[in-house]
């Protein structure tokens, strides 16, 4: 029997004959349900300093770049994980913790530096494409690249410059 990626047969069999189930079945239960979890507990985990934070309308004490460095190591231990083609129960934790963070960030930043910050991702976006575009260059091909992937990031890009223009979004969110 198999739920959630977790095998549960060999505990089942021996708990069925009266029999304590071998270490070779027991740990990697206990792992994959620890696992789950600390996925379950982190889709919470930053709740309690979100709160904090809306409660007392201050940010006071706390580290920007303390959080910011916790988002680069999460996003670096995600990207990892998955390349990896590890199971949810072994990084789960991690896009919670993920989605979780920028609301803690979104209190703390200078407002300006927080418009620079935003206005920057366009040029880490262009400057991203500049390796395939070289790449395309070099080769006189595109070659595996996807027409319909790049296609629909340019066109989602349109929608999402539409899209801002009517939510009347800051100019930084606009600019492409």
């Amino acid at each position: 029997m198999d739920y959630l990626g977790i095998d549960v047969s060999c505990a089942i069999g021996s708990l069925q004959k009266g029999q304590f189930p071998e270490k070779d079945c027991l740990l990697p239960l206990i792992s994959k349900l620890l696992g789950y979890c600390i996925v379950a507990a982190s889709t919470t985990v930053k709740l309690p300093q979100i709160l904090k934070i809306l409660k007392n309308s201050s940010v006071r004490g706390l580290s920007v770049v303390a959080f910011e460095l916790e988002v680069v190591g999460y996003t670096i231990a995600l990207a990892y994980c998955l390349h990896k083609g590890l199971p949810f129960s072994a990084y789960g934790e991690l896009a919670f913790l993920l989605v979780q963070a920028p609301t803690v960030l979104a209190g703390q930043i200078d407002p300006v530096l927080f418009e620079a910050l935003y206005a920057s991702q366009h040029a880490i976006f262009f400057c991203a494409r500049v390796p395939q575009i070289w790449e395309n260059f070099k080769n006189k091909s595109t070659g595996e690249l996807s027409f319909l992937t790049c296609f629909m990031n340019f066109g989602g890009s349109m929608v999402r410059v539409f899209t801002s223009i009517q939510e009347k979004a800051p100019t930084s969110g606009i600019l492409v």
